[in-house]
């Protein structure tokens, strides 16, 4: 199972190794979607998380004990196609091909399964026609 979540960390905490002892502890891989940590300061994170679904719950489970913060990531990215054009740039930034043009119709494709909304996309569209559900 996958489950993506939103990780906030107190400054004494940022230092513990937390993918580590995810994959060592509870068999989960952690995928590294968005971090900002600094020293002394607030850590925050967005994880994807993959694994059994009881040792999900285990690790999240740990992880608050660990005084993180833990909240399920549920944005997603909108495209409205009345006001795409179709123009590619977003296609461009994006890491995962998630966005590409289809070589045929030259329409822009969407595979919200591959997506990890990094949001690189959203600023490069010219008409705002790509957005993010809150």
């Amino acid at each position: 199972m996958k489950q993506r979540v939103n990780l906030t960390f107190p400054k004494h905490s940022i230092s513990n190794p937390l993918a580590y002892r995810l994959a060592r502890d509870f068999n989960i891989a952690a995928n590294i979607i968005r971090a900002q940590i600094a020293p002394n300061q607030e850590g925050k994170m967005v994880l994807e998380l993959s694994g059994d679904i009881d040792q999900l719950e285990s690790a999240i489970e740990w992880m608050r004990s660990q005084e993180i913060e833990v909240s399920s990531d549920k944005r997603e990215i909108i495209i409205d196609e009345n006001l795409c054009v179709d123009c590619g740039l977003c296609t461009g930034v994006c890491p995962t091909t998630a966005l590409s043009l289809d070589p045929i119709s030259f329409r822009l494709d969407f595979r919200r399964s591959l997506c990890i909304v990094c949001e690189q996309c959203i600023s490069v569209c010219p008409v705002e026609a790509i957005s993010i559900n809150l």
